[in-house]
This record gives structure tokens, C-alpha cells and sequence, in this order.
């Protein structure tokens, strides 16, 4: 079947429709690298709701795939290219509108976490998920792939904030779900069927979220341990007891990539970092930095250290925001997300140590840790083909260890394609096949996306 692209580009306004080979080949990867990515026919810069229903229906009616992008800062190829296909990006849909009445912000899918975030400032208020890539991640990624963040282990992730959506299906009807109703039952929950789907059932083009007053002021305790296990046991130990408002960890490895890309004075000989805030009101906030605190000495800490001042323990947060881009500069990347429920973080953080060492891999592990979502860090060197064949094998026997501890291939990155193998594993047959049956009702010809989770 010969496909006419002139004739969406015909249907689009001037500028939209992307052919030229050079800026089509930047959208061929995001940031997981996919190495079986494939370079689309064209890309579409869509500015508006019309523009990306007409390009849905010129595709489902020439039955050619649509990738969905962002800001291209997936983590597991949720929005690598595909040949012959079109890659539809939202990077010009930006606008952010804020309704301090409604306590809501109605925003289009390009803007950045970030920008919402101050946007909602402005008018004292506050949208809590905050994925380490806040600064350059959009809002709409984050939908798709349910992100989020260092906050979450208190205040939850993305689809606690997503009230509603307008989302565009695979023959071009746009829909609305929800508003800006914070109690609303009516119908199917379909708002939450469509976060975290990664543009496999539709495109969503603008979200209703919900905001908070302003954040509290923080407390922050800093812990280090002599092992990464240690550090487990005194997240579990923190868990039973009270919710920080953020409960992050370091391994060595990660200390020192950090601390050799921003040199804040991290202490490189230790075996784990904990990192962990309070924003309790008043005498509250002492008295859970007492609680980590004593947690921590009872499970072995060395230095324990605590401070009220915001600007100190924002530096501890910005090195732990940091592991990611620190560890590019160490090798090729193969990123993990994998979680368990939080008494299973300490065997988590043994075994993916262990599978590093047997595979030869060079791993270091960072995790949201009060909510026992983990990010092991693969790096290998450039064009080491034997190297990346352990690295790979590292992936998988990762992914194998979190589900044989009851845990999940991913947390908050998404499947994409680079996990997709794995998800039967997790799911099982009966799920799979539900699945498969709510994506063939609202995508009947798989254009959306294929590959992605199924």
C-alpha cells in the first residue's frame, strides 16, 4: 500500500509535518537509546487538539504507526521511532493556565514538569510528582508513564493529580475525562486507564491537575551506612514507623560518579548514602528527624547529620537528582526501575550487587527508597560488544530478581519496549489477554504505538 504524506501535510498548517532527514533522524531514539529504534517517515509538531486528530486519522485510515513523543526523555523506549511510521510530538503544546479558585492547572502535554511547578508557585501552590528529570521532562510523559519522584513516597504520583484529560483515540475523536471536580464517580474510571498507558490507547493533548498549598518547609537527615544493606534495613525500620516526605538512596558507586561530576563533598568511602526530609509542622518535623535518626544508629549508620536550613538539604537532593547524568559520563546506559514492597529493599539491593559482580557489570544503585522503587544504573564502555552482552544479561536477571520477590519490572519509567518481554512474566496470561482486549477495542488496527507493552 503506497502511503500520500503530501496529503497530511496538505491537512496541517505550514510547518508542522517534519520531512527533512536530519531532523527525523533526532527523533529515531529518546533517551533509553533503543538499539532496534527505527527512523520514522516524518514527524509531526503538533500545536493543537485539530492537529493531532488529523494526523490520527490519516493514519489509521493509511494504517500507518504512531509513536507519541514528548520530551523524548523516556527511559525504556517508550517513544523510539519506527521505520516507516510517523513519531507525533507534542513539544509545541505548551500552554499552562492556572485557576487559583479551582485549585487546578489545565495544561497541554509539551510543558515541562518544571514549568507547571512554577507556574503553580506563583500562585502559592504546589504540583507535587517531581521525576529527578523534572527540569526537562514533559508534563504529558509523565501522564503516559504514571511518573514519580523523590516527593511520592508522602505525596503520590501522577495519576493522584491527574483529574481529567482530553485524550485523542486512534480514528481521531477527541474525548474528555473527568475535570476539575475533585470528587466525581460517574461512569467508568477511564481518566486512570489512559495515565500510565505510555500512547498505546490515545494521545493525550491536555490535562486537569490537581494542585497543593504551597509545600512546608523541609527538614533534612543525611546517613551513611557501611553497606547498601544496612541503609535497606534503616529505610524498613524508618517505613514501619512514620512517612517522610522523601526517603532517597545512594550507593558508592553512585556517591562517586555524583560526587565526581558536581564535587560537593560527598564522603566516597562510605557504602551508602540515605537521604531523608521531613515537612512536618512545627515540633512534628523534630520529632520524625528523631525517629529516622535513631532508626538509622540502630541499623548501623556512621555519621548521622541533620539540618533545618532549605539551601543545605536542597544540595543533598540535587546530588541525588544527579546519579543519572553522572553516570553518563561513565559509559553506555542501560537504566532499571525496578520495585518491591519495602521489607524486600534490603534482598533488592543485595541481589542486583551480587549480579553486577557475576556478570561482570559495572552497576550502582539508586532508589526511591520509601517506596522501594530502585534505579540500578548499567554502564558499559562505548562499543564494547561483549560488554554490552553481559550488560544485558545484568538487565534481565535485575528484572528476574524484583519478580521473584513479588516486586515489578517498573515503578514509574514505564514498560516500553525495552521491558515489554518481560511483562507476561508479571502479569500472566489472564491479564495479558484482558490487555490486549481494552487495546484492540480502542485501537482496533494497532497504530498506536505498536510494540510498547504488548
Amino acid at each position: 500500500m503506497t502511503v500520500d504524506l503530501a496529503k497530511l501535510i496538505e491537512a496541517l498548517p505550514a510547518d508542522t509535518v517534519i520531512t527533512d532527514v536530519d531532523v527525523v533522524a533526532g527523533y529515531r531514539h529518546d533517551w533509553a537509546r533503543d538499539p532496534d529504534a527505527g527512523t520514522p517517515m516524518a514527524v509531526v509538531r503538533a500545536r493543537t487538539t485539530d492537529d493531532v486528530q488529523e494526523t490520527l486519522r490519516w493514519a489509521s485510515s493509511n494504517r500507518v504507526p504512531v509513536v507519541p513523543r514528548g520530551a523524548g526523555t523516556s527511559l525504556s523506549g517508550g517513544s523510539s521511532g519506527i521505520a516507516g511510521g510517523i513519531t507525533l510530538s507534542t513539544e509545541r503544546m505548551r500552554r499552562i493556565e492556572i485557576d487559583p479558585v479551582t485549585r487546578v492547572a489545565v495544561v497541554q502535554p509539551g510543558a515541562f514538569n518544571a514549568e507547571v511547578k512554577t507556574a503553580a508557585a506563583e500562585h502559592g501552590f504546589w504540583y507535587p510528582p517531581d521525576p529527578s528529570s523534572y527540569e526537562i521532562c514533559s508534563i504529558g510523559g509523565n501522564a503516559a508513564t504514571n511518573a514519580g519522584g523523590l516527593c511520592c513516597v508522602k505525596y503520590g504520583v501522577t495519576t493522584d493529580y491527574v483529574l481529567g484529560m482530553q485524550v485523542v483515540l486512534a480514528d481521531g475523536t477527541a474525548v474528555r475525562l473527568g475535570g476539575p471536580r475533585l470528587k466525581d464517580v460517574a461512569g467508568l474510571s477511564l481518566t486512570k486507564l489512559f495515565v500510565g498507558s505510555e500512547g498505546t490507547l490515545g494521545v493525550i493533548t491536555e490535562l486537569t491537575l490537581r494542585l497543593l498549598p504551597a509545600p512546608p518547609r523541609m527538614s533534612t537527615l543525611v546517613a551513611n551506612f557501611a553497606t547498601i544493606e544496612a541503609a535497606a534495613d534503616a529505610v524498613v525500620a524508618i517505613t514501619a514507623q512514620i512517612r517522610p516526605a522523601m526517603l532517597e538512596l545512594m550507593d558508592n558507586g553512585s556517591i562517586n560518579a555524583v560526587e565526581d561530576l558536581v564535587k560537593m563533598g560527598l564522603d566516597r568511602t562510605v557504602g551508602a548514602l540515605l537521604i531523608a526530609r521531613s515537612d512536618a509542622p512545627g515540633d512534628a518535623a523534630r520529632a520524625e528527624i528523631e525517629i529516622m535518626e535513631a532508626a538509622c544508629r540502630a541499623n548501623g549508620a556512621g555519621e548521622v547529620f541533620s539540618t533545618d536550613d532549605a539551601d543545605e538539604g536542597e544540595a543533598f537532593t540535587a546530588a541525588r537528582r544527579a546519579a543519572f547524568p553522572a553516570m553518563e559520563k561513565v559509559g553506555t546506559l542501560l537504566l532499571e526501575d525496578v520495585g518491591v514492597a519495602v521489607p524486600e529493599l534490603p534482598a533488592l539491593c543485595h541481589g542486583v550487587r551480587e549480579i553486577g559482580e557475576r556478570n561482570d557489570t559495572h552497576i550502582v544503585l539508586v532508589a526511591h527508597a520509601g517506596d522501594g522503587n530502585t534505579h540500578p544504573i548499567i554502564a558499559y564502555p562505548p562499543g564494547d560488544i561483549e560488554a554490552e552482552k553481559r550488560a544485558r544479561v545484568a538487565f534481565g536477571e535485575i528484572m528476574d530478581l524484583a519478580l521473584s520477590l513479588g516486586g515489578t519490572i517498573t515503578g514509574e519509567h514505564g514498560v516500553g519496549r525495552l521491558k515489554a518481554p518481560w511483562l507476561p512474566d508479571q502479569l500472566g496470561p489472564d491479564v495479558m489477554a484482558l490487555t490486549r482486549r481494552i487495546k484492540d477495542a480502542l485501537d482496533p488496527d494497532g497504530i498506536l504505538n505498536p510494540g510498547v507493552v504488548l
